[in-house]
C-alpha cells in the first residue's frame, strides 16, 4: 500500500463536528462527522451485501448537518483501516485508509 495512505495523526472535534486526519505525506483531510456516519461502509448502512463496495457520493460532505454526532472511540484495524465507535452504539463500519483518503472532501482531492 502506498505510504500516503497511512494516517500520522487523527483528531476529533466534537464541537466543530469534524474528524481530521493528517496523512503520512502531510495532506490534511477534514471530514464532517455526519458525512462520515452516512458513508459508513457496514452492510447495514450500505443497504445489504449487494450494495457493498459501491462508491460514496462525496457531495454528502457538503450538506449541512442535521444533528450532532459524537465519536466515543477510534481503533486502528491492523494497518489497513479505522473503526469508528459512534456514541449511539454503532460501530460495525470499518473505514479502509485508502477509502478514507479517497473520500477526502478538500477541493484539491475532489478535483482530481
Amino acid at each position: 500500500m502506498d505510504k500516503k495512505f497511512f494516517a500520522k495523526e487523527i483528531s476529533v472535534g466534537t464541537e466543530e463536528q469534524t474528524m481530521t486526519i493528517v496523512w503520512a505525506d502531510e495532506h490534511r483531510s477534514v471530514f464532517p462527522l455526519e458525512g462520515l456516519r452516512f458513508a459508513c461502509p457496514c452492510v447495514e448502512c450500505a443497504g445489504g451485501h449487494d450494495q457493498m463496495g459501491k462508491p460514496f457520493n462525496p457531495a454528502l460532505f457538503k450538506v449541512p448537518a442535521t444533528q450532532i454526532w459524537k465519536i466515543s472511540d477510534l481503533q486502528e484495524v491492523g494497518n489497513y483501516a479505522l473503526q469508528i465507535f459512534w456514541e449511539d452504539g454503532h460501530n460495525t463500519g470499518i473505514y479502509g485508509w485508502e477509502t478514507l483518503r479517497g473520500l477526502c472532501p478538500c477541493e484539491l482531492c475532489q478535483t482530481e
